[in-house]
């Protein structure tokens, strides 16, 4: 499935991403900038969270709760390799039922065996174009 959208309408954007969704895994693609932050925003609120939702690119993973469940939300790009990964127990994380969101997950996609993947790319200055699909 691929979409183009704004900014503005990044929340409904959310919601029809959950439906097309066949895991609680989700591997986030994107150059820098590209809005894969503000989309997993809109994302973890759809699900039913009510926590703030930030970036956790300096403490490596963010945990939300969301009606008795949890979400758990990793930025990688600082991780220079997969030992560093293993070192703050990641297969404990991607082993669990919860959900997990990851942004920069090139150096793990060995470890994850079922998972949807959601690329976000620039189409021009205002519009974005996000492409989710099921491995």
């Amino acid at each position: 499935m691929d979409i183009i959208y704004t900014i503005s309408d990044v929340e409904d954007i959310a919601s029809q991403v959950l439906t097309h969704l066949k895991t609680r895994t989700i591997l986030i693609y994107g150059e820098m900038g590209a809005g894969k932050t503000t989309f997993i925003k809109a994302l973890v609120k759809r699900i039913g969270s009510q926590d703030e939702v930030s970036s956790p690119t300096y403490s490596i993973v963010n945990e939300y709760k969301c009606n008795g469940e949890k979400i758990f939300h990793f930025d990688l790009y600082r991780i220079n390799n997969i030992d560093e990964a293993y070192d703050f127990g990641i297969e404990d994380y991607i082993y669990s039922d919860h959900w997990k969101i990851i942004e920069w997950p090139e150096l793990i996609e060995q470890l994850v065996s079922d998972y949807d993947t959601v690329a976000i790319k620039f189409n021009n200055i205002n519009s974005r174009i996000l492409s989710v699909n099921s491995i």
